[in-house]
């Protein structure tokens, strides 16, 4: 007599294989899709902007140290530099180099330098984009990003809507937990008798009265901490360099040999040049946020008189973001002795850039290198509230919104200091992914108006004049951007007497 074999009961989906599936799914995006689409976009806009990234490096630095007044009641275009460098400088900055070299060696920091000139490109187009198509908001100010200029450029206010959307939800929380997480760990590790909540209950207080408060008030405070927590970190990284000089020569061979995979077995990497190029350009991308549609929300914020002065501005954000405050982290690990140890991930994140300063300059910096991640962290959440809001804005929302979406970050930041959040970072990295690929589809179709605004305000400099955007007329736009926003009494009828006009009328491209 037979038996019937027990029937197999089907199997559950566990927490664990939610979180395989998405970092696999996640894994793929970034390194096959996102970044190669990245790159290409950023070289397109190289070659079609003439390296505006190179060619207009001098007016980018003139244009940061003349740009703190002018704002006229609204956000000048220094706090707009200052909210994104503050959003773009961050834990990234310290544990994402960190693992890039762990993983891809010491050539990862090669890669690094190379898509950040890149994307400096792309960051100059989609912020002034978002310039262009910024709309007037309350007190003066203005409001500007991808759902402005998807909805102004390409006339689709549903597909800006989809946009606010994905960013408020992965920015304004995912982003903001994920960053909070990272900082309660580290102080964790550091103090053990600091629990999570602890750090968390300390963030709600100082977080809370500032985004409470709104836009203005994250301005005036990232005006200051944001430049100033890059510069301390960079000081940082030059006194390593003063003590370390004699090795700087071996570290910058080492960087470059390792980026063309010579050396490779040297530094116990696997991969070669493939796992160098990958972890260099997918964690250079994604620091500096060029093409990600995160940056013009504070860009599209700033009063300035013609958007390529803030696309310039923007654009330097990306070179202080990577070729700075990443190159600064790359060194203080190379330049280690004993704390870095290659293809070793026993070690990693910002946890091994505490140590390596620990190991160049003594015991005393590990309280001062938790302060300064901190601030890292806590500039980042105000950066992030800041995208969130020109979003929340766009939907609709007014005061109370925006004061209701400031409760909601506040209490994201202390939920990331106590949770386990393996399946929020990979929800995260899908998000902003999304947020990139909508973004980068929108820019490239709107490159004539980038194009045409840059070479407007060329022209005027050809001919000695302030340049000063008139968006109605302008023969150099594909045609006329909202009534009420550039239309300066100021300024006349600039485009109308600009000497060589006609010149440019040939050179337009619709």
């Amino acid at each position: 007599m037979s038996t019937a074999a027990p029937a197999t009961a089907p199997r559950t989906l566990s927490l664990e294989d939610v979180e395989t599936t998405l970092n696999l799914i996640d894994d793929r995006f970034y390194a096959y899709g996102l970044s190669a689409l990245l790159v290409t976009v950023g070289l397109y806009f190289t070659v079609r902007t003439r390296g505006v990234q190179l060619r207009h490096l001098g007016t980018m630095i003139r244009s940061i140290t003349g740009s703190r007044s002018g704002a006229q009641g609204g956000i000048s275009s220094f706090q707009a530099f200052a909210v994104g460098l503050a959003a773009r400088v961050g834990i990234g900055n310290v544990a994402g180099v960190a693992l890039a070299i762990v993983f891809g060696g010491p050539g990862a920091l090669f890669w690094m330098w190379v898509v950040a000139i890149i994307g400096m490109a792309t960051a100059f187009v989609e912020s002034t984009l978002a310039q262009i198509f910024k709309e007037r908001g309350r007190d003066f100010t203005f409001q500007g990003g991808p759902a402005y200029y998807i909805k102004n450029g390409l006339g689709s206010r549903a597909w800006g809507a989809v946009f606010a959307g994905l960013c408020i939800v992965s920015v304004g929380v995912t982003v903001v937990m994920v960053q909070t997480n990272s900082l309660a760990s580290v102080i964790n590790a550091t103090v053990p008798e600091v629990a999570p909540w602890m750090v968390g209950v300390a963030l709600v207080l100082l977080t809370a009265p500032i985004v409470l408060g709104g836009l203005k008030s994250v301005a005036r405070v990232t005006e200051v901490v944001a430049p100033l927590m890059a510069l301390a970190y960079v000081l940082v990284a030059l006194v390593v360099l003063l003590i370390n000089i004699g090795e700087l020569p071996r570290v910058l061979s080492q960087i470059v040999h390792g980026a063309f995979g010579a050396d490779q077995a040297l530094f116990g990497t696997a991969g070669g040049i493939t796992a160098a190029v990958l972890n260099g350009v997918r964690r250079g991308l994604f620091s500096n946020e060029a093409g990600l549609g995160t940056v013009p929300n504070a860009a599209g914020t700033a009063t300035v008189a013609h958007p390529v002065r803030q696309g310039l501005i923007q654009s330097f954000g990306v070179f202080v973001d990577t070729i700075l405050v990443c190159t600064a982290t790359g060194l203080i690990i190379l330049l280690t002795t004993d704390t870095y140890r290659p293809g070793d991930g026993s070690v990693v994140g910002a946890v091994l850039t505490q140590q390596a300063v620990v190991e160049h300059l003594g015991e005393w910096t590990i309280w001062p290198m938790v302060v300064l991640i901190f601030v890292l962290v806590f500039s980042t959440v105000l950066g992030c509230y800041s995208y969130s809001q020109v979003n929340v804005n766009f939907l609709g929302g007014e005061r109370r919104a925006e004061q209701l979406f400031g409760v909601v970050l506040t209490a994201a930041a202390f939920a990331g200091t106590v949770l386990t959040l393996p399946i929020v970072w990979a929800l995260t990295d899908i998000a902003l992914g999304l947020l990139g690929v909508l973004n980068l589809i929108v820019i490239v179709r709107l490159t004539p108006w980038a194009i045409g605004a840059l070479r407007d305000f060329e022209a005027q400099i050809a001919v000695g004049e302030e340049p000063v955007f008139v968006g109605h007329s302008n023969p150099h736009l594909p045609g006329d951007v909202l009534e009420g926003i550039w239309e300066a009494p100021w300024a006349g009828d600039r485009v109308d007497r600009r000497p060589g006009r006609g010149a440019f009328d040939s050179e337009q491209e619709h």
